[in-house]
């Protein structure tokens, strides 16, 4: 059998040994949930990459959300949309940086629960329509953002850092930030989730239009196109679309992702703004370890990290390559999660013109085993030589040369950030990003009659319309027949000698970033070209657009 860590040899069909299971309980409360729970962390204790492994769970454990749908890059695709925006290599990872941050946002506004496994060949496609960004008079604020926000939590606590001391942004007491009850916003409806599993999601809102609206469904609800899926926002009260900036012609951002692998579970993404001349593209798999009352995630083998590329416009030809950090869910055993974020993110600029290039290293705070989690983070912008090698040992703040700093930013990953220039006279602390006052921004999806059968949301409607119910029992057994098909098709292939090869991407993902086929191509085409309720933005070049830099001499 093919060694999983070995990116040279072909992935396997197969899963080494056993299913991990628990059996259902039938107390579908959240007590009942509880003692599942804590059976499959007995059980997981000692197996070396759980990812890897066969894991069936009674339908009760998982939220109504296919894992392919769920897991994307995108929460804010207002702020990848705004990279390119600038002419300054400086203001672009600067803008990297900000969607490097809000990228996973559901795990700011969400809880822990346990989408659907994917099966091999399934996929999933979507996109957004969003208002792009404006910027303010002063050119060290971030941008101006119209869609899914709220007002800013309370202000924040001091921190230390290695370069610098003061008032950091700390981590909000609580799950949701605090906000202001006479804020002039909307205030969205609110639905019931289902309990937890290893992932995150949120409870949100659901809008009617041409084409499935998406987020954690909400339980109660039995209209299966309304409530599929609703990933978007938690219960705060939320500023849906800001009215002066609503006739503004949008952004089109459009996503497909496809399973090319069951075992190891593996993904591969990509992501497409044409009109801001921004690619995305990676591969999902992750590894993970029961290790007391944690789990551990950390990237696999094949997840090299995110690749965004820029192809027209004044990055063109650019790369800039972010690495995940690793992740671990706290509280297994009290049935109390959470989520902290240790080790350090990479991101490093390669590509476009001659010359130094830009990285920046974030480095995750370690949480301390008494007291509560703070959710600190400090990082570093740096020039480095792309001839030279000596700075990939820098994967920590402290390694970094002072000499070599332009810029230096703390915070907390799940609130507000502050960045500072080190390299020119006089510059003072400013915000980089507040995370409290963003909500994730609903994606839109076809409807079911348009979609294919390994479609996700059609591959497993049976099942999300009883999770929906609550019908539990019934939901497992379709969940059950869907696991089966899965078997009999892979076993089928192996008699006849045929093996399985994806449709969207191509077969080799041995680099992290994985290539479109043909076939992948039309699919985003086809994303593109979707009819939808907005004037939308055409490829225009970055002169005719608003430009951070220009903004201060209007």
């Amino acid at each position: 059998m093919a060694d999983k860590n070995d990116v040279t040899n072909p992935l396997d069909e197969e899963a080494p040994g056993q299913p991990i299971s628990v059996p259902d309980s039938g107390d579908t409360g959240e007590s009942g949930k509880l003692k599942m729970i804590v059976q499959l962390v007995k059980k997981c204790l000692g197996v070396k990459d759980i990812a890897a492994m066969r894991l069936s769970l009674p339908a009760s454990l998982l939220e109504p959300i296919p894992n392919l749908e769920y897991w994307h890059y995108l929460d804010r695709p207002d702020l990848f949309a705004a990279i390119n925006d600038s002419d300054d290599p400086f203001e672009r990872m600067l803008a990297v940086l900000r969607f490097t941050f809000s990228k996973d946002l559901k795990f700011i506004r969400g809880k822990v629960c346990k989408p659907y496994n994917s099966v091999l060949g399934e996929h999933f496609r979507s996109h957004w329509d969003v208002i792009p960004v404006d910027y303010p008079s002063d050119p060290n604020e971030p941008p101006i953002q119209h869609l899914y926000i709220a007002p800013p939590a309370p202000a924040p606590a001091p921190s230390t850092s290695y370069f610098f001391s003061s008032a950091a942004a700390s981590a909000p007491d609580v799950i949701h930030p605090s906000i202001s009850e006479s804020a002039s916003v909307k205030s969205g409806r609110s639905g019931k989730s289902g309990f937890s599993g290893f992932s995150l999601t949120s409870r949100g809102y659901s809008t009617t239009g041409k084409t499935t609206p998406s987020t954690s469904p909400e339980l109660g609800e039995t209209n299966l196109e309304a409530g599929m899926s609703n990933l978007s926002l938690a219960n705060d009260p939320v500023l849906q679309a800001d009215e002066g900036a609503a006739d503004k012609p949008r952004i089109r951002i459009v996503y497909l992702t496809e399973q090319v692998s069951h075992h190891p579970p593996v993904s591969a993404y990509h992501a497409a703004c044409p009109s801001r001349h921004l690619e995305l593209t990676g591969i999902d798999q992750i590894s993970a370890k029961v290790s007391g009352t944690t789990l551990r995630v950390a990237p696999g083998s094949f997840n090299k990290g995110i690749f965004v590329r820029i192809t027209g416009d004044a990055g063109a030809g650019e790369m800039y390559h972010i690495t995940h950090p690793v992740a671990s869910v706290n509280g297994l055993l009290r049935g109390s999660f959470y989520v902290t974020v240790g080790d350090s993110t990479i991101i490093a600029c390669s590509g476009g013109k001659d010359g130094q290039k830009l990285r920046a290293v974030i480095e995750y705070k370690e949480e301390s085993w008494l007291g509560k989690a703070h959710f600190l983070m400090e990082g570093v912008i740096h020039t480095y030589d792309p001839k030279e090698s000596v700075h990939e040992e820098w994967i920590r703040v402290k390694h970094v040369p002072k000499d070599r700093v332009l810029a230096v930013f703390d915070g907390s990953w799940r609130g507000r950030i502050r960045w500072k220039r080190v390299d020119a006279p006089d510059s003072e602390y400013a915000t980089l990003l507040d995370l409290s006052t963003l909500h994730t921004i609903p994606k839109t999806v076809r409807p079911l009659e348009k979609q294919l059968p390994d479609e996700s949301r059609k591959l497993w409607e049976t099942v999300t319309s009883r999770l929906v119910k609550k019908e539990y029992s019934e939901a497992t057994k379709h969940k059950l027949a869907i696991e089966q098909k899965q078997r009999d098709d892979a076993a089928e292939r192996k008699r006849k000698g045929t093996p399985f090869v994806p449709k969207y991407f191509e077969k080799d993902i041995s680099t992290g970033a994985p290539v479109l086929t043909a076939e992948g191509r039309k699919a985003i085409e086809e994303e593109l070209r979707e009819e939808g309720d907005h004037v939308l933005e055409a490829a225009t070049p970055s002169a005719e657009r608003p430009n951070p830099t220009e903004a201060l001499k209007a």
